[in-house]
């Protein structure tokens, strides 16, 4: 797919919205596959961008970056399009065929480890391709938290200064390591939670993501190397809270 993206494409515009968690409007209300909750957020990405489910399965399409990636202060053009094309994108279609090879499959004669296989790789690239989404749907030119979510942030954190050291301290705690550090809305709680996760199979039950930091090494090795807290430092300058304003809007709607 092109690396590039329209001269006037919005953050605002595009990208998940339509989902309680995933995409522009993914990163919505509702949510993750790790609870329905969870993934219906994604949906609105979904609805925006996804192809059909059918007799052939759920072919699921990526979306464009949503900023000029040569406008990400921190994080270079090389880094961004080639976390889009190839981790990104690349779970996209690993969903894809996934989702193939479960249409072709009888339940009843399948063997169990070949179901369970397939589940399990089914979670881990459904929920990676959520979380690229709602990862790239926060970057652009910073902004502050709109008012709803930031007197939420105040509220359940005490300040934005605190759920900031806090953020910033559980992504430097998984440098070297691999995984995702999650502002996440809680429906059975009705509170904002920063979440800790190892695996793309681990989310919050029942939580909306509405801000992502991928930890992984591909989302900064290409331009820190192994120097993961200066990757997060960076990512905390970027960070646009117009998507995730709108995921939380959502999130506290249902």
């Amino acid at each position: 797919m092109s690396n590039k993206t329209a001269p006037n494409f919005h953050p605002k515009e595009s990208i998940m919205t339509d989902h309680p968690i995933g995409r522009r409007g993914l990163l919505t209300a509702g949510a993750m596959l790790a609870g329905a909750t969870a993934l219906g957020t994604s949906s609105a990405l979904a609805s925006e961008s996804t192809a059909a489910v059918g007799a052939t399965g759920y072919t699921p399409q990526p979306l464009p970056l949503p900023f000029d990636p040569k406008m990400i202060a921190g994080l270079s053009e090389k880094l961004l399009v080639s976390h889009h094309d190839n981790n990104y994108v690349g779970a996209v279609k690993r969903l894809g065929a996934i989702n193939s090879q479960l249409s072709a499959l009888d339940p009843t004669t399948a063997p169990g480890f070949a179901l369970n296989g397939l589940k399990r790789e089914e979670l881990i690239a459904w929920n990676s391709m959520i979380l690229h989404e709602i990862y790239f749907a926060g970057l652009g030119a910073p902004t502050s938290p709109g008012k709803a979510l930031a007197t939420a942030i105040e509220r359940d954190f005490g300040s934005e200064a605190r759920w900031r050291s806090e953020f910033v301290a559980m992504g430097k705690a998984l440098g070297g390591g691999s995984g995702w550090v999650l502002l996440t809305y809680s429906h059975r709680d009705k509170r904002l939670v920063n979440q800790w996760a190892a695996d793309h199979s681990v989310t919050l039950a029942g939580g909306t993501p509405i801000l992502a930091l991928d930890m992984y090494e591909h989302a900064y090795a290409i331009d820190y190397g192994a120097k993961a807290a200066a990757y997060v430092d960076a990512f905390m300058g970027t960070v646009n809270w117009t998507v995730p304003d709108s995921n939380f809007a959502r999130a506290t709607a249902i």
